[in-house]
């Protein structure tokens, strides 16, 4: 009798455990988009930074969250997906998105304007074959 008495608490236990890691990591998946993210953030790390540096830092930003957000997508797939996701990419992701939007209030602040796509090279004008010149 006894080890069916502490079987079951350890089998409440286990699911006790398993439902405060879940509300954890739950509590985690909110803070991505709130302020106290910013504060992982140094608030002057762009402040030196021109315009043509912000540009480039913005697109660079932009490209890491891109993949992050790929590969948080690609392990929810899987079994435990969710709960990899979380603990494997939540931080890093959190991080270049305060990142990017301490680049993108500096560059309003900056009354930065992209850079101009040039424009593209009109092609070399052919030479037309033909007989040689006398």
């Amino acid at each position: 009798m006894t080890s069916q008495r502490s079987s079951a608490f350890t089998a409440a236990r286990a699911a006790a455990a398993v439902t405060f890691a879940a509300l954890g990591l739950s509590g985690c998946a909110g803070m991505g988009d709130s302020a106290l993210s910013q504060a992982f953030v140094d608030p002057a790390k762009y402040e030196l930074y021109d315009c043509k540096q912000l540009e480039a830092e913005r697109k660079s930003l932009d490209a890491q969250l891109a993949k992050l957000d790929g590969l948080m997508r690609k392990a929810q797939t899987g079994a435990a997906g969710p709960v990899v996701s979380e603990i494997a990419y939540r931080n890093d992701y959190i991080n270049v998105k305060a990142q990017s939007r301490l680049a993108e209030q500096t560059w309003r602040e900056n009354r930065c304007t992209p850079t101009p796509e040039p424009p593209p090279a009109a092609p070399a004008p052919q030479k037309r074959a033909g007989r040689g010149a006398r």
